[in-house]
């Protein structure tokens, strides 16, 4: 591949400007799983895209950018990993079967380069990925950011909790058979489940252990995602974030597709490889059947409870005026800020409810303890 002619890529570019500021993804479902382990970290690949889409777009060719990539990586690592990417091209591979090949990369991402080269915008794209990571890693760190305080509350009373059951609520019942009698309610009770609590306590961490293992194992399997995506989009407050968080994405794909004059019907089949959601795939696959056929786009997937009723409103309006990305990118846009807005919010409802929980928690062991004390003081 040469270098790349700056005109006729500038009017490309002020469009994907407009776009840039619209791309979001929340990376704590499945898509997000396949970003760890083998794979590049996200920081990584923002830098790679952004560096790659500038050099593309002063007219370096792929040949000298990847090269000046691979030079200045620090860690023997990821030199060879871009020296491999580098090596592929100049055999004459494009770049996105260049990157498919190392399996460090998401289908997202192979696709999209793939839609790149193919319709000649590859700068643009590729500015467009590094804004997608860009935007990914600043959402994750805000959800980060707003669950760090109600985490910290959480394990700290929980491990207040365990250790009263362990270790204070046994040594008082220690205390109260030396007195003899019988206990109030309520004290009998806390004395009960700490037994029970430090009895059946590896059989509770087994338990949990063995529930990690089986979704760890089983993540990857149709009835696991078929089942786990009606769990989670039934989740109060979190179902209805991990529907537009996937919406978003879906409208995010479109918008890259078709602005790229990529035909409905496979813009849509790529798009059901890159969501990685189960009802949004099995919704596509229908969708793309009904197309085929002959069906408006807001008609199919009217028939989905998984896309809401103004969502396919403006996809109607899209389809009549010819203006679909655009559509596809406002309500992406829209998405996005509720997902930040929601988020936000819940975060703040969570912190004062749970500690408002934990603390009658601790309070209510505190004085099922102390009950048969003060009736042992007003007793003399």
């Amino acid at each position: 591949m040469n270098g790349i002619d700056i005109n006729k890529v500038k009017k490309a570019q002020s469009k994907a400007d407009e776009k840039n500021a619209l791309q979001n993804v929340v990376d704590f479902l499945n898509k997000d799983f396949t970003l760890f382990g083998s794979k590049m970290n996200d920081k990584k690949k923002e830098a790679f895209y952004h560096e790659l889409g500038i050099l593309l777009s002063a007219g370096v060719d792929i040949k000298t950018t990847l090269e000046l990539i691979s030079a200045e990586q620090t860690k023997e690592k990821d030199k060879l990993l871009f020296e491999k990417i580098s090596n592929s091209v100049i055999s004459g591979s494009t770049l996105s079967d260049a990157i498919k090949a190392t399996d460090m990369f998401s289908a997202y991402e192979y696709f999209s380069l793939q839609i790149g080269e193919e319709s000649g915008k590859l700068p643009v794209v590729l500015k467009e990925l590094g804004t997608y990571y860009n935007k990914k890693i600043k959402q994750r760190r805000q959800i980060v950011g707003a669950l760090t305080y109600p985490s910290i509350v959480l394990f700290t009373s929980l491990a207040a909790v365990f250790f009263m059951m362990n270790f204070i609520v046994p040594m008082f019942g220690d205390v109260f058979k030396r007195f003899g009698g019988e206990l109030p309610a309520i004290t009998q009770m806390i004395v009960d489940a700490s037994a029970f609590f430090r009895n059946y306590f590896y059989v509770f961490i087994l338990s949990i252990l063995s529930v990690v293992l089986l979704v760890y194992s089983q993540r990857k399997e149709l009835w696991f995602r078929k089942y786990g995506s009606i769990i989670a989009l039934r989740l109060p407050f979190a179902g209805e974030i991990i529907r537009k968080v996937y919406l978003a994405r879906f409208c995010n794909s479109m918008t890259l597709l078709i602005g790229a004059k990529i035909p409905i019907l496979r813009a849509i089949n790529l798009v059901k490889q890159m969501i990685g959601f189960y009802p949004l795939e099995e919704s596509l696959t229908q969708i793309e059947k009904d197309i085929l056929h002959g069906m408006a786009l807001n008609k199919s997937m009217s028939a989905f409870t998984i896309y809401p009723r103004r969502m396919t409103s403006l996809i109607k309006v899209g389809e009549e005026v010819n203006q679909l990305d655009n559509f596809f990118e406002k309500i992406a846009h829209q998405y996005n800020e509720e997902v930040e807005h929601q988020t936000s919010m819940i975060s703040s409802m969570i912190e004062p409810f749970m500690i408002i929980f934990l603390g009658l928690i601790v309070g209510f062991i505190l004085i099922a303890m102390y009950l048969p004390l003060f009736q042992l003081s007003t007793s003399f």
